[in-house]
């Protein structure tokens, strides 16, 4: 493995402090993870913190192996700006994306309540209250009142969005590099790994359920898909460019 360089580690420094300081002070996650935007609850600075903040052990672990694994690789590469320019970058585009599809499902569920008499301002004052009117499930199926409750009450949180993009840009960099899973011990060319691996998070996220079975996942999957997308866009960007500083004027 690459010796870990300085803005990666910086991240995981960061990272480290902020779930310590999440389990010794809960609450931090109405302040730090990122809500719905019409939720009361919801911050401009969400879109952010929100990066830094974990779920539990096990997330945190996984992230920050990826991060270390390819973003020393990349940042070896890049320089620290340029790595931690892209890195923020995806976070974002990951945040985007999740808010984007959580806008869908919720005003599609809105349209159907306001076509059925009620108003909209009457069902955020509800929803605000942390409570629901049940009438509201008659008139839509389960899948979407979940999917319209999930968006309003739900939070994100986590670096996963811009590890995406990390893997995005390493395949992007070393499509031959092999990678495996812990439950895939088979080596994949990165090329093939990290576009199948999008194509499940894809899948399950339409789907709404899990790779293991059962109902929700509690995995933000188009945050996921967000950030690949966004950093296989900087990726195509920076490389049909790359060259514009070295020619003749």
């Amino acid at each position: 493995m690459m010796n870990m360089t300085p803005v990666v580690k910086q991240l995981l420094i960061i990272n480290i402090i902020f779930f310590i300081g999440s389990q010794l002070v809960p609450i931090s996650y109405e302040y730090l993870a990122m809500f719905f935007p019409e939720n009361p609850s919801f911050q401009v600075w969400q879109p952010i913190t929100h990066m830094f903040m974990h779920g539990g052990i096990m997330h945190i672990a996984f992230n920050m192996f990826a991060l270390v694994s390819f973003g020393s690789a990349l940042e070896h590469f890049w320089g620290g700006k340029k790595f931690l320019f892209f890195y923020i970058s995806c976070g974002l585009g990951s945040a985007l994306l999740h808010t984007a599809v959580n806008y869908y499902f919720f005003e599609d569920t809105i349209n159907i309540l306001s076509a059925n008499g009620y108003h909209k301002a009457d069902i955020l004052n509800i929803l605000s209250q942390g409570k629901i009117d049940t009438r509201w499930q008659t008139l839509v199926s389960t899948a979407q009142f979940d999917g319209f409750t999930s968006a309003y009450i739900g939070t994100v949180v986590g670096a996963s969005g811009a590890i995406y993009g990390l893997l995005t840009a390493f395949a992007f960099m070393f499509p031959n590099a092999e990678l495996a899973l812990m439950f895939i011990p088979i080596p994949i060319k990165a090329k093939y790994f990290v576009p199948g691996l999008l194509l499940i998070d894809l899948f399950l996220g339409v789907k709404g359920t899990s790779l293991f079975g059962g109902g929700g996942t509690g995995i933000a999957h188009f945050a996921h898909v967000g950030g690949a997308i966004t950093g296989f866009l900087m990726m195509w960007y920076w490389k049909k460019n790359q060259f514009n500083n070295n020619r003749w004027n």
